[in-house]
């Protein structure tokens, strides 16, 4: 025992301990055990540390270490062009990567004082809502696996290879997209894809259905997650909770409902809210959410308009090519938005986006130079896994893992 101590921060013992004062680090290690999981265990969602302290096998306290897959995301940002980040977005919440390109561009348009046109705007709508139908069958389908569910993985996962192949028709990449623009994004939609979509839309309700069947009536998936990782509103709000997270403890906020941004003012559709707060409210949540989704993707499709997919910004929006091809004055332009940047002027913004797994936002402020003085990501996979020392406590080892899943962390975007 006394190794295992060895290997743990000082400051992480203290903190382990602080659920109760009046015991010394020797009755712990005589009575007790400090336990590792992760950052290598595949139950931990990615490189997730946790430090757990055990009385037999029932958790007594928990210190989650994040930062083992930290790459600088930030400081990144701050050392190129606006338009360089871009690509560096799909690799945040590698899940949802066309929704964390529209954050981008959507927050670096509003520093500029810039809006790309209406049919740019329904269609980052589309690509972003089918990002979280992605991203919430591979929520449902790991956290499945987490509980020892195989088929459903590979369920969920032949919805979003679907899903992939649009991608793949629609900008010729399936994974790391980097698709927006700033002022638009980089091609219109050809006839073909929006096909394709109905096409997914048609038959995707009743596959999400046949997955509900398998794992609604499992009376083992439901007695794992049944009242496993309860949290209250009020902690929940304590904690930072956004997303289906927060919408799983009774709390109806949804960024795109509270403070609309492109076009979601005009499309209907419900907000998902159960009121337990424990891991199966949190798995009917995100199954809602993806018909919700689906929802919002067919109205997308009726009432998409016509017209320019970027808008015509000299000074701050890239040009066409083929106009880089064929004028002087555009090929100045591609030449100087790609060394210099697009140079907004001086100030600061934020702007946060409703993404699959909550409020992504960036904050940037800028000195009219052409990368941001200053950029922070506000993260939803990093202030939801703040909970965890309050969710396991007093709960089983195997249940840790369902309730690492329940948050849905990505730490592609938590270490960021």
């Amino acid at each position: 025992m006394d190794s295992e101590l060895k290997e743990v921060h000082p400051k992480i013992i203290q903190a382990l301990l602080d659920a109760e004062t009046d015991i010394t680090v020797e009755d712990a290690l005589e009575n007790e055990m400090i336990l590792n999981m992760g950052p290598q265990h595949p139950a931990t969602h990615g490189v997730l540390r946790l430090v757990l302290r055990l009385d037999g096998e029932t958790v007594i306290a928990c210190v989650p270490e994040l930062g083992y897959l930290h790459r600088g995301y930030e400081k990144l940002a701050e050392n190129m062009s606006y338009y360089e980040f871009i690509p560096h977005t799909d690799r945040l919440d590698y899940i949802s990567p066309m929704a964390n390109n529209v954050a981008w561009v959507l927050a670096v348009e509003k520093l500029a004082g810039i809006e790309a046109p209406p049919r740019a705007q329904y269609i980052r709508m589309m690509v972003a809502e089918l990002a979280r139908i992605t991203s919430h069958l591979v929520a449902i389908g790991t956290f499945a696996m987490d509980v020892g569910a195989l088929t459903i993985l590979l369920w969920t996962f032949r919805e979003r290879e679907k899903i992939l192949d649009i991608w793949d028709m629609l900008c010729g990449a399936r994974f790391t997209n980097s698709y927006t623009r700033i002022g638009g994004v980089a091609n219109d939609v050809q006839p073909e894809v929006l096909a394709k979509v109905k096409w997914f839309l048609d038959q995707f309700n009743d596959n999400l259905t046949e997955c509900e069947k398998l794992l609604n009536t499992n009376r083992i998936f439901i007695e794992r997650l049944d009242g496993i990782g309860v949290i209250s509103k009020e902690d929940a709000i304590d904690f930072g909770f956004t997303g289906p997270n927060i919408r799983a403890c009774g709390v109806e906020f949804d960024l795109r409902r509270a403070q609309p941004y492109l076009k979601y003012q005009e499309i209907d559709f419900n907000i998902p809210v159960y009121s337990e707060g424990d891991c199966l409210a949190r798995y009917f949540v995100r199954a809602d959410e993806a018909r919700e989704s689906a929802k919002i993707v067919r109205q997308i499709l009726e009432k998409m308009p016509q017209g320019e997919i970027l808008l015509n910004q000299p000074k701050k929006v890239l040009p066409k090519k083929a106009e880089i091809y064929t004028k002087m004055e555009e090929l100045i332009n591609d030449f100087m938005i790609v060394n210099f940047g697009i140079n907004p002027p001086t100030g600061e913004i934020y702007h946060a986006i409703e993404g699959s797994k909550g409020e992504l936002g960036f904050y940037l402020v800028s000195k009219g130079e052409g990368h941001p003085w200053k950029c922070k990501i506000r993260s939803p996979s990093f202030c939801n896994l703040q909970a965890l020392p309050k969710l396991v406590v007093g709960h089983m080892i195997s249940d840790v893992v369902v309730i690492i899943g329940s948050l849905d962390p990505i730490m592609g975007e938590a270490d960021k």
